[in-house]
């Protein structure tokens, strides 16, 4: 098996690692933590970039291979098996608070880079059996309406101030969440709305597929205060606030402070000069290519092994991890960010920049 195809294997290291700090007990519980935080936001600091683009053929062969496929569809079965076992672990009373909450931060990390960044790529895709598994992999974030706003939403806003999810220059992260996470909620629904209004179906029934999804999530919620206990939902819950807020950390950084121009009525396109890109391979890699995210937004149904580096895309000082710990400081992100966007400004490609 080649290399371009083994190297995709590392998605798993972060399932992986939440096993091994549930596993542990103890301080060990918070190894997620300092792996995901600490040790490889340092190792990005350095290691080289890669900003080479598979060529027409291996794109083309790249394409075709269902082992990329596979390799996705695998996280879904490990989620919930997760997602499981966290629960039986968590729910023993024999356990300490501090290893509790440790838990909860390592299944939070999965909830973040699994259950809502896989399921954002199998949100893009075609296929029936892909979207559903998609909203599998929500519920166990408890942020089903995302396949709604994300794809009908954020795709055709971003980098406006009409998307909840693009951060503006100047706006601390803190703030971020509240507009973005309460906005993206509203955004969903008035988009589910709309849809069954063109089909002359009304709000308030069972076409909204905004019901079902807070059905679906009340129901999981329900079930695990029913067969655990109440303590182990609020763990549970907790957890999903966490890949909530991981998701939109990196939303935060994935567009802060670009801007599209308006042409009338309406929006230029999206160009790879609206999305931060990065090219540190561990970020990569882990989530599944998620950091080239000019090329995603630039054509998002390009697959995840497919997407490309655009020499005119902004590129961050490093990969995400070291990104989103930088976010969580804002007179630090302030600093380097918006040097980053006047640098960025004085090149060709961002001198189109609204």
């Amino acid at each position: 098996m080649s290399f371009r195809r083994l190297k995709y294997f590392l998605v798993y290291l972060s399932p992986l690692v939440v096993v091994i700090s549930i596993v542990l007990g103890g301080v060990w519980t918070y190894l997620a933590l300092l792996i995901f935080f600490v040790v490889i936001p340092c190792i990005e600091l350095f290691t080289r970039v890669s900003t080479r683009n598979l060529s027409t053929i291996e794109e083309e062969l790249a394409k075709e291979d269902v082992f990329y496929d596979l390799l996705l569809y695998g996280l879904v079965p490990v989620q919930y098996g997760l997602m499981i076992f966290f629960l039986n672990r968590v729910s023993d009373p024999a356990l300490q608070l501090y290893e509790k909450i440790g838990m909860m931060t390592a299944f939070g990390m999965a909830c973040g880079i699994l259950g809502i960044n896989a399921a954002h790529e199998l949100g893009h895709r075609s296929s029936m059996y892909e979207r559903v598994m998609s909203k599998m992999l929500l519920l166990t974030s408890l942020y089903m309406h995302f396949y709604i706003e994300h794809n009908r939403g954020h795709h055709k806003n971003v980098s406006t101030d009409e998307d909840p999810a693009s951060g503006r220059k100047g706006e601390a992260v803190y703030n971020f969440y509240i507009r973005s996470i309460i906005g993206s909620w509203f955004s969903a629904w008035r988009l589910e709305s709309s849809k069954l209004k063109k089909n002359k179906k009304k709000s308030w029934s069972i076409y909204n597929e905004m019901l079902h999804f807070q059905l679906l999530q009340l129901a999981l919620i329900f079930a695990i205060a029913y067969i655990y206990n109440w303590q182990t939902m609020l763990f549970f819950i907790g957890s999903a606030v966490i890949g909530i807020h991981l998701l939109e950390t990196v939303n935060y950084i994935e567009h802060y402070g670009l801007r599209r121009k308006k042409n009338g009525d309406q929006y230029e396109r999206a160009m790879p000069m609206h999305s931060w890109n990065s090219n540190h391979p561990l970020g990569r890699l882990m989530l599944l290519e998620l950091s080239r995210h000019s090329d995603h937004h630039y054509l998002a149904s390009r697959k995840y092994q497919l997407l490309r580096h655009h020499e005119e895309s902004p590129q961050m000082p490093t990969g995400y991890p070291g990104m989103l710990l930088l976010a969580l400081v804002p007179p630090l992100w302030f600093r380097v960010m918006d040097k980053e966007i006047e640098k960025y400004k004085l090149t060709t490609e961002g001198r189109a920049l609204a």
